[in-house]
């Protein structure tokens, strides 16, 4: 973050409160907001393709140590659905094909079902490193 001094600024006759506003809202990011964000994230969900096969955006996830123990953390019926899933996106993907668009995965639809247990596991590991560093 940039710094700026009140001398600097090149207008001095504004009360200091003014200019301690206007540091901080251009030291912030522009953040966008509303229907265009969320217009960018269906458009970006629908681009990526997954959807299109029948996957959800967990699905998708690299399977590294953090996420197989997230894995065995999930309920049966979430894992069987999962690899239900990753089977026919398997076969469809083999054979060149796409779902019919009823069929998609819809953004609204989308459960970030593994999240929380890959969020649990992470801070677990880290929990344990600190008490390993000690």
């Amino acid at each position: 973050m940039y710094e700026i001094s009140h001398n600097a600024l090149p207008y001095p006759q504004y009360p200091a409160i003014v200019l301690r506003i206007a540091m901080m809202a251009a030291s912030r990011a522009p953040v966008a907001s509303g229907r265009l964000l969320v217009g960018f994230r269906k458009w970006y969900y629908n681009m990526c393709g997954f959807n299109k096969i029948g996957l959800l955006r967990d699905d998708t996830i690299y399977e590294n140590d953090d996420v197989k123990e997230a894995l065995k953390r999930i309920p049966e019926r979430m894992y069987n659905d999962r690899v239900f899933r990753v089977k026919r996106a398997l076969d469809l993907s083999m054979k060149q094909q796409v779902l019919p668009k009823d069929q998609w995965t819809q953004y609204e639809a989308d459960v970030h079902y593994l999240t929380p247990y890959l969020q649990e596991v992470v801070r677990e590991r880290k929990e344990k490193e600190e008490w390993l560093k000690k």
